[in-house]
């Protein structure tokens, strides 16, 4: 079970680009590497579904009353991202945006919240359309509820 404390001791991602701007962005405190690129980036740590052990990646959000959103887009891959899976098996997960961190309860956005978070996230990540058409799997949305 992932909570806030893991962000210091999880995995990063398998990916170097990414595994580097999250370290820059905890390092920071969340001050270098929550904007980038004109978008707001978080830090999601999750449990590995066959390690138990936390691991931990920077994706684009967007929010929604309290809650954040993520899109498990992984570039238009055919396959989910291991961070998506992971939080299927266990939603408890980790969170920083900017310099505040908490523990927060995952889940995929419902049939009815999926259509205008889509957009939503379409709108500040243009190039989610284009990884929609490239997979034939519906790209889950996400939504992370603080918990603390």
């Amino acid at each position: 079970m992932a909570v806030a404390e893991d962000l210091d001791r999880a995995t990063d991602s398998t990916w170097d680009w990414v595994a580097d701007h999250t370290r820059r962005y905890l390092a920071s405190g969340g001050t270098d590497g929550h904007e980038e690129h004109g978008v707001h980036n978080l830090v999601l740590a999750t449990t590995g579904r066959k390690s138990g052990e936390p691991r931990r990646t920077c994706l684009i959000y967007g929010t929604s009353g309290e809650d954040f959103v993520v899109v498990a887009s992984k570039g238009g891959s055919v396959e989910n991202p291991a961070w998506y899976t992971n939080l299927l098996a266990e939603p408890s997960v980790g969170v920083q945006v900017g310099a505040r961190r908490f523990t927060a309860r995952a889940r995929v956005a419902t049939d009815a919240e999926r259509a205008p978070l889509w957009e939503m996230m379409a709108r500040i990540f243009p190039l989610y359309e284009e990884y929609a058409r490239k997979t034939e799997r519906q790209i889950p949305v996400v939504v992370l509820t603080p918990l603390d």
